[in-house]
């Protein structure tokens, strides 16, 4: 199969693949891999391996294999690490301490902006649901001293973690891009870019969280009688919260690393120290480094002894979304064999009127078939990666804009598919339908905020 058929049948499989995950409740992980084992039979992958013009052509068992192994080469230690560092922040009470700094920045009359901001820093190395979940008893206590809702701290936290997410390495989507587009040694361009779009979808996630908490109540909105755990007594609970400093640092120093090494590998640098800061400016080493720093963390609070069961909780949260993020790459890889790419290759004109927006609609088509938006983000990127040329985005400035769109893209929208939704709603206490109304939603408001934003820097470029 091949051409305008190809297409079709994707579309139909995104269809199934939806409807199989939110209305028949399969689980993500076998939706996603049988609908890419189908979509592969469909689309004429052999069985068996065979030679066409004297190349050989893998089978389909072989394009399996290799996107789910793929997926775990690329980014499997990078999550495992992110949640790793999420866990001791909560665990020692660093993230308390974050929470203390970042409202000393922002004030204690904006909560809300308060609670996106430290979202926004805290998941730039942590995974987004990790890091809800780190912050929860942050926003709890929050809800609690300032009396604002629920419901709006929520959201306001959810698109904070979101938006860092998705756009600023060392998270595994923008990292996953960035090197499949060829901007892979330029991070610190891509870095610096991320948190240029950020502002866009930053200022449009903090209204509609104000906004839809005047309308939307969830469940700890209402006094039930019972004695919550106040901000006071959750810092007590820890005893003596670590410094700034050695709070900071899991985060800040994996970041600076990361800048670091693009530093000296766009200056062109050489030698055994440049070998070096590169070697720890990879984001699996640069994560292990902050890793480290969040082990004194623990040994400094006392609290070394539970490092082994801190790990294994850690391993067991991660698990799941490892498998779902690999079967999507499952899926990437079946598209990316399949001939899917080079029909769209071939009719490159036709997407050039769209140029910059083509691989934000592809990314939220993605993102809303499978929930994951680290896979939306490195499908999408391996689609791409043969078209920027065409499109005439092949350009550092150009590339690394493309990988913000991509971004952009895997925000839109996040509903009953994606692990994320289902955070949110039961971490902030929402219904289902709550849900739809408060994180989907505020999704749609951010990629599209996001986009706007994209589409004006493209203008100067």
């Amino acid at each position: 199969m091949s051409g305008f058929a190809l297409i079709i049948a994707f579309v139909i499989a995104v269809i199934v693949m939806i409807v199989a995950i939110s209305k028949y409740k399969i689980h993500p992980f076998l939706s996603i891999m049988g609908v890419s084992i189908i979509l592969g039979l469909v689309a004429g992958i052999p069985l068996v391996n065979t030679t066409v013009n004297g190349k050989t052509v893998q089978s389909l068992v072989n394009v399996i294999g290799a996107g789910f192994s793929g997926t775990f080469t690329s980014i499997g230690i990078v999550i495992i690490l992110g949640a790793l560092i999420g866990s001791i922040l909560e665990k020692t009470g660093a993230a308390v301490r974050l929470a203390d700094i970042v409202i000393g920045i922002v004030g204690q009359k904006r909560p809300a902006l308060a609670m996106e901001m430290m979202g926004w820093v805290v998941s730039i190395p942590v995974f987004c649901d990790s890091g809800f979940v780190i912050l929860n008893p942050i926003r709890k206590s929050l809800v609690k001293r300032t009396k604002i809702s629920s419901v709006t701290m929520s959201v306001a936290l959810s698109a904070g973690l979101y938006i860092s997410h998705v756009f600023i390495p060392p998270t595994p989507g923008p990292i996953a891009a960035a090197n499949t587009l060829g901007v892979g040694e330029n991070m610190l361009l891509v870095m610096g870019m991320g948190a240029l779009v950020s502002i866009f979808p930053l200022f449009a996630g903090y209204l509609y969280a104000k906004h839809i908490g005047l309308t939307t109540k969830a469940a700890d909105d209402y006094d039930d009688g019972s004695v919550a755990q106040s901000y006071e007594e959750l810092v007590a609970s820890y005893g003596k919260l670590p410094g700034s400093f050695i709070s900071l640092a899991p985060i800040v120093v994996p970041i600076i690393l990361m800048a670091v090494s693009s530093i000296v590998t766009m200056a062109g640098l050489k030698g055994g120290l440049a070998d070096l800061l590169n070697f720890l400016g990879t984001p699996v080493m640069a994560l292990i480094v902050g890793t480290l720093f969040g082990i004194a963390q623990l040994n400094t609070a006392g609290k070394l002894g539970d490092f082994y069961n801190i790990t294994n909780e850690t391993l067991k949260v991660t698990g799941p979304i490892l498998f779902i993020t690999a079967a999507g790459g499952v899926l990437g890889k079946v598209i990316a064999v399949s001939g899917l790419v080079g029909f769209i290759t071939s009719n490159a004109t036709i997407l050039q009127t769209i140029g910059i927006f083509f691989p934000f609609i592809l990314a939220a088509i993605l993102k809303t078939a499978q929930g994951s938006s680290t896979v939306a983000i490195t499908t999408t990127a391996g689609i791409m990666a043969p078209l920027m040329g065409a499109l005439g985005l092949s350009t550092p400035v150009l590339a690394a804009l493309t990988v913000m769109a991509i971004g952009a893209g895997a925000m839109t929208v996040s509903h009953a598919n994606d692990s994320y939704f289902w955070v949110v709603t039961n971490f902030g206490e929402m219904s289902a339908e709550q849900g739809y109304r408060t994180q989907t939603a505020c999704t749609l408001v951010l990629g599209i905020a996001s986009m706007a934003e994209i589409f004006i820097i493209s203008l100067f470029c």
